[in-house]
This record gives C-alpha cells, sequence and structure tokens, in this order.
C-alpha cells in the first residue's frame, strides 16, 4: 500500500505542474480532471494506509499536511486560472510540503533517516 501511495504522489506531482504549464495556453481541463482523479487516489490509498496500522496521532498530523498539500495545488491552478497572483498559495505549499517530508521521514512506517 505505501508503494501505491507514493507512485499517486508522485504522478499528481508531475501532473500539477503539467496541468499549471497547459494553463497558458488554456488546454488543461483533462490534466486537471485527471489531476483530481489522482487526488482521490492519494486519499483512498492515504485512509487505507491509515487504518493498516494501530493510528498515532503523528500519522493523522501527516495525513491532515497531506491534505493540506492537496488543497494547495488545487487552489493554486483556480486562481492562476482567474489570473490572480497565488504567492501566498505557493508559500504555503511549500511549508506543507517540507512539513510532510519531514513527518514522512521521521516516522517509523517506511524509510527513516532521521530515527
Amino acid at each position: 500500500m505505501t508503494h501505491a501511495h507514493l507512485t499517486t504522489w508522485i504522478v499528481a506531482f508531475i501532473l500539477f505542474f503539467v496541468a499549471l504549464s497547459l494553463q497558458k495556453n488554456g488546454k488543461d481541463k483533462v490534466v486537471h480532471m485527471i489531476l483530481r482523479l489522482f487526488y482521490l487516489l492519494i486519499i483512498a490509498t492515504g485512509v487505507g494506509m491509515l487504518f493498516s496500522i494501530n493510528i498515532d496521532i503523528m500519522y493523522v498530523l501527516k495525513a491532515l499536511v497531506g491534505l493540506w498539500i492537496i488543497a494547495m495545488w488545487e487552489m493554486i491552478l483556480i486562481r492562476s486560472k482567474k489570473g490572480e497572483k497565488p504567492t501566498i498559495l505557493w508559500v504555503q505549499l511549500i511549508v506543507a510540503f517540507l512539513l510532510v517530508l519531514y513527518l514522512g521521514l521521521s516516522l517509523p512506517l517506511g524509510f527513516t533517516p532521521f530515527m
């Protein structure tokens, strides 16, 4: 389940930047819809992983930060499409990404270089 979750995150990360670059030409609708499908896959695999272990508050925090990242991706795409500046959203995305990386690498499930 961990590999599926990580794979969906990586594919969604790539799709986010593809949708962002295609947005300038107005051809991002299909990619954006596929990205939204990957949001659902990320959430489904994350919930599956969360309930397959003993739920700890740190894993719940990591899940909430992961949802924060998904929300920032979606809000950045929407604001960029409307022509508004998403600067503060990019800052939030970077903070959330660093936080989820730290939590993911420091918790015992998976690869743990900080332990």
